[in-house]
């Protein structure tokens, strides 16, 4: 049986698929069968200087565009996305591995915040002081940055994008994507339904590439903002880079996120809830459960509870109708968060479920579940960011020397409480320090009329990505003090009589 031959993957420049140049690509594979099916260019800074090029143009033209006009575009792609959701969802799931489920939350959350943007005349309304001072009116407008880019992760290939592109388009900015080179289709997608909703050309454009593409974004003169969500090393480079070069970044980093699960909490509630935050997308996800912190009593019940379920969960392809769990990104990936499972076992934590002996398919990018328990901070496994689906399970005696635990941690992102004492709760959110704060709620991402966004190593610089603060981000305050001329004493000609 012959293999079929990857098929080439394109830019999307002024409204149109563009082939590559620079002479250098990289392979998609489906992680499910471990086969390369795509080809991706890598773009060089002469092809990103053209594409900024053409979203400089056409940047001029949309920030004159009434507001009106902006949400009939956004209100046109919001219907065309929701209709093409169940073909983006197999497009992610062929690319990423995550089961169809799986994608298809993804684009929900992202439609979420096209909603949000679809109220763009309203979200950007100014203030008005009439007589600040004798005949003096003072107002404010938020005007757009011009060209803006967006550096996107693989594990959202679909909603991180949206995040960004969404509000930024709304607020007259024209958009530049650099989607993951590992799974970038969806990008593509995105792009097509653009066009269909009237979006004029140059205004959203996706280029591929590597670190060469992305230092050529950070440094181009014509981009005002970039906005990143991927690992902490990248994020610090990317938010130093980016504003050594006097521009905007957003920049969200890595997460460790740790649920306290009180003596008092609904154990089988935890469980399912941490169980499905941990493995959920393979445990590819910014907001995964990677640490579970039993306090007291609590540890042993939660540990057979959620090695109970694991056995139920078949890991398999992702666009198999009864899997729970799809293959990681790459061979490589699975072999790194494999390796942290071994330093674990050999640091002293004891495998529960082993996931590198699970029953998982022979071909592809497979690991199993695996639990961890009486992991220690010092362990590698439990510092670092694994990006994977092993849960660790650390265990304390009291409240506070959980909490001075995720307090001691270096990223601080999401973070989740399990009890039935509400005291307990409201002790929490106000106590932990971590940007977004679940009680009962496993993945406590925020809906799209609030930001999202951690704090520590989680975020570089101020801002958090979408909602309120996603529109600040992508436009400038302009403050406006005028006085004009007493009709009552000019010489002109009004056409009506003066007076006071």
């Amino acid at each position: 049986m012959t293999t079929p031959s990857p098929t080439p993957i394109d830019h999307w420049i002024s409204g149109t698929r563009v082939p590559g140049t620079s002479g250098r690509t990289a392979p998609v594979y489906d992680p499910a069968t471990g086969t390369q099916t795509g080809e991706v260019p890598l773009a060089s800074r002469g092809e990103i200087d053209d594409a900024v090029k053409t979203a400089v143009a056409a940047a001029r033209e949309w920030r004159t565009s009434s507001l009106s006009r902006r949400a009939a575009v956004l209100f046109a792609f919001r219907e065309l996305l929701h209709a093409g959701s169940d073909e983006l969802a197999a497009i992610i799931t062929a690319e990423h591995g995550k089961v169809l489920s799986d994608a298809a939350g993804e684009i929900a959350r992202g439609l979420e915040n096209v909603e949000f943007a679809t109220g763009v005349p309203a979200l950007l309304k100014g203030g008005f002081s009439e007589q600040a001072a004798t005949g003096v009116d003072v107002y404010s407008v938020r005007q757009p940055l011009g060209v803006v880019a967006g550096i996107t992760p693989f594990n959202f290939p679909a909603m991180v994008p949206l995040w960004m592109c969404a509000n930024a388009i709304a607020c007259g900015n024209a958009f530049i994507l650099k989607p993951s080179e590992k799974d970038p289709s969806a990008a593509l997608f995105l792009a097509e339904l653009w066009k269909q909703a009237g979006l004029p050309d140059g205004i959203f454009t996706v280029v591929h590439g590597d670190k060469e593409a992305v230092d050529a974004l950070l440094d181009h003169d014509d981009i005002a903002a970039v906005s990143f969500v991927g690992s902490t090393p990248i994020a610090k480079y990317i938010y130093e880079r980016g504003t050594a070069n006097g521009k905007r970044v957003q920049a969200l980093g890595g997460a460790k996120n740790h649920a306290l699960v009180l003596p008092d909490a609904d154990v089988d509630m935890a469980a399912d809830a941490i169980v499905s935050a941990a493995y959920g997308a393979a445990g590819e996800r910014c907001m995964a459960l990677s640490v579970a912190v039993a306090v007291g009593d609590v540890g042993d019940e939660l540990v057979t509870k959620i090695s109970e379920r694991l056995p139920a969960l078949k890991v398999g392809p992702g666009a198999e109708a009864d899997t729970a769990m799809g293959p990681l990104i790459t061979r490589e990936h699975r072999d790194k968060v494999a390796g942290y499972v071994d330093a674990g076992a050999e640091a002293g934590a004891r495998v529960v479920v082993d996931g590198r002996t699970g029953d998982v398919p022979a071909d592809g990018f497979f690991l199993g579940m695996t639990l961890l328990d009486d992991v220690t901070p010092d362990m590698s496994v439990y510092r670092d960011e694994i990006f994977g689906p092993v849960l660790s399970v650390v265990r304390v005696t009291t409240y506070e020397e959980g909490l001075a635990l995720i307090n001691g941690n270096q990223y601080a992102n999401g973070t989740t409480i399990f009890t039935r004492d509400g005291g307990a709760a409201r002790r929490f959110q106000n106590e932990v320090e971590v940007g977004m704060v679940g009680i009962n709620v496993p993945i406590p991402v925020p809906v799209a009329y609030y930001s999202f966004g951690g704090w520590k190593d989680s975020l570089f610089g101020d801002t958090h990505m979408y909602g309120p603060e996603g529109l600040n981000f992508y436009t400038r305050g302009k403050v406006v003090t005028q006085r004009w001329p007493d009709p009552a004493t000019s010489t002109v000609d009004l056409g009506f009589p003066r007076t006071r």
